[in-house]
């Protein structure tokens, strides 16, 4: 029995940001999932109107262009042409080519680049590409679960490299419930590995840049601020019931479909998330786009679930044993925000410190709970075993708890 909330995202969708731009080796798939790109509308008649319009001016212009130039020549030769100035050009000059200064974005684009991979991916239901870090020289590589499902069982993945290189890659892992997962290039050696920051550390306000392959667009380099941090995101479900939520890092700078599995980085150059998903204008995944509303997963949370990963191992998560709800309406005088406990199993963490049915939990340590959403995401935050303080409302009177958070082992697939 894990944290699942029962309640439902807002109206604006949020979408994975899996591409489905132009594929390396032939024309443009259409996968099923995710979002696709925007189509492009004709109108005809405008379309003739507006090549009218083009083709005059480029006759005119030239009619233009080759009558000044007579007009001039003709003048000098015959000598009767007043004093006339020389014709304008715009000036020439070199262009510095000195290093970015610290902290810019040029040169967190130099560091970064390359030990960021393009993933093309081809799967019995269609095909598409997405993002990745590199994690070691000889080519573990972090990535979205949702953009390596597209293969399956008997689909190929291919990591395009910055140098222009490539290599067919094979999966080591995946974990639905947080969506990340790694994958192994293969025949690869002296790669960059990323350097890894910590999420905990970011701020709202400080400079970010993201970087991944927008709609197949590799080496591709956006900036933005952090908008936000621990935002409750929930994109889905592990496919047992358990939802995919997290506690995103929200971003201004412009994630597209494509940037999936990407990277996120501070202005050190230092990995401090994983470009995920966003939110658009439209309930329609073909029309999906960036509007400013990007979503990371934070690294702090998805290293330990790599390093499992890249060991064999099954991936674990911290569980408090309950399931959830939002605060209905009617409930408002009990608490005015915080997560109703729906059902509590028999000897998990939250039955041993008293938490019942019809509860509703407030804060975990110091992060406030809103809703559902909000404590899944907080839950997932923490790793098994790691012990919090729980605040909750039990018939009218707030309570407090410390406990040690359960773990998943014996039910998590990965």
């Amino acid at each position: 029995m894990t944290d699942q909330p029962t309640n439902s995202r807002g109206n604006d969708p949020v979408h994975h940001p899996l591409p489905l731009g132009p594929r390396p080796d032939g024309p443009p798939q259409a996968p099923t999932y995710a979002a696709a790109p925007v189509p492009q509308h004709t109108h005809p008649r405008r379309a003739g109107l507006a090549v009218a319009v083009v083709a005059t001016a480029l006759v005119v212009g030239a009619g233009a262009g080759v009558g000044g130039a007579a007009a001039w020549n003709t003048l000098e030769d015959d000598g009767s042409s007043p004093s006339a100035s020389p014709a304008r050009t715009s000036q020439v000059v070199d262009t510095p080519d000195s290093p970015g200064a610290d902290g810019s974005v040029e040169q967190v684009a130099a560091k970064v680049l390359p030990s960021v991979v393009k993933i093309a991916v081809t799967g019995p239901d269609g095909a598409g590409s997405g993002s990745g870090i590199i994690l070691s020289a000889d080519g573990e590589i972090l990535t979205n679960n949702h953009v390596v499902e597209v293969a399956g069982d008997s689909g190929t993945l291919t990591v395009f490299f910055n140098d222009g290189s490539t290599a067919p890659a094979k999966v080591l892992g995946t974990d639905p419930l947080t969506d990340t997962a790694v994958i192994k290039a293969e025949g690869v050696s002296d790669l960059t590995p990323a350097t890894i920051g910590k999420s905990a550390d970011l701020k709202v306000g400080e400079g970010v840049v993201a970087i991944g392959s927008p709609f197949g667009l590799d080496s591709t380099v956006t900036s933005g601020i952090v908008s936000a941090l621990n935002r409750p995101v929930e994109v889905g479900s592990d496919g047992q019931g358990n939802s995919t939520t997290y506690p995103a890092i929200q971003t201004d700078a412009a994630i597209n479909p494509g940037n999936s599995g990407g990277a996120l980085v501070d202005m050190a150059g230092n990995v401090v998330g994983i470009n995920s998903s966003i939110r658009t204008a439209s309930s329609s995944t073909e029309q999906g786009g960036s509007i400013g509303l990007g979503f990371a997963i934070p690294i702090d949370e998805v290293m330990p679930i790599a390093d499992q990963m890249r060991d064999g191992e099954t991936p674990t998560h911290a569980r408090l044993g309950i399931t959830v709800g939002d605060v209905a309406s009617q409930d408002a005088a009990e608490a005015a925000q915080g997560a109703k406990v729906g059902e509590v199993a028999d000897g998990s963490t939250a039955a041993e410190a008293g938490i019942a049915a019809g509860d509703v939990i407030t804060k975990v340590d110091d992060h406030l709970i809103t809703g559902a959403d909000s404590l899944v995401a907080t839950i997932r935050s923490y790793r098994p075993g790691d012990e919090v303080t729980v605040t909750f409302v039990h018939q009218g009177k707030t309570n407090t708890a410390q406990l040690k958070l359960d773990s998943d082992a014996e039910t998590s697939q990965s």
